[in-house]
């Protein structure tokens, strides 16, 4: 098992997760963050940490798509160790519906 980036990270990207991290299996992409399902040991102490509640367990229904796309990503954005600044609308974001289809980028985090 492993935890999961959802569509709730994009445009918000709070990045409170990347810091609790004990194995830095976080990669950023422009406007969101993905984890590496290989590097992810399953202890879970980021999900609470997600203001966003955009991390779930990949053991919930639906969530293939996800899986996939965390995948896909991490291999091609850059690991991130440590907490950087939100974007300044990412309470605007929060909670919005639809926004893989309006607003994902699969361009990499300018750091």
């Amino acid at each position: 098992m492993t935890y999961v980036v959802t569509e709730a990270c994009i445009r918000c990207k709070y990045m409170d997760c990347v810091e609790v991290c004990p194995v830095d299996c976080f990669y950023a992409g422009e406007n969101m963050l993905v984890i590496h399902p290989d590097e992810c040991i399953d202890c879970g102490v980021c999900e609470p940490e997600c203001p966003a509640d955009a991390i779930l367990p990949d053991t919930e229904q639906g969530l293939e798509k996800w899986i996939e796309l965390n995948r896909q990503y991490a291999e091609q954005w850059p690991n991130i160790t440590r907490k950087g600044e939100a974007p300044a609308d990412a309470d605007q974001f929060k909670g919005v519906d639809g926004k893989f289809d309006k607003y994902f980028s699969p361009n990499p985090d300018k750091g």
